[in-house]
């Protein structure tokens, strides 16, 4: 991992989110991430201002992809997700419910 704190973490290599670990984090703005797993960073630019704590996507997600956050499905795309797009509950359904 680089010296700097990073912007975002994602658990898992096959994560299909990050999640944004710093405050006013604003629409264009690049990223750089810490795979915790494989222990490297990745950078990505957001395409919306994002939350701490909330989700982003990594790549692309397909309407009806499932999505993985910590290695496991936490739910389904309900539109199309571009890289860099804020995940939340206008583009993501749980799976639990």
């Amino acid at each position: 991992m680089s010296s700097s704190p990073p912007d975002f973490l994602v658990h898992d290599e096959k994560d299909a989110v990050g999640v944004v670990v710093v405050e006013n984090v604003d629409a264009g703005q690049s990223l750089s991430g810490w795979i915790m797993d494989a222990d490297k960073t990745i950078d990505v630019t957001v395409n919306h201002a994002i939350p701490l704590g909330h989700k982003f996507a990594l790549r692309a997600i397909s309407n009806g992809d499932s999505v993985l956050k910590y290695g496991e499905n936490i739910g389904h795309a309900v539109a199309d997700i571009a890289t860099g797009d804020h995940v939340h509950v206008h583009n993501l359904k749980t799976s639990k419910w």
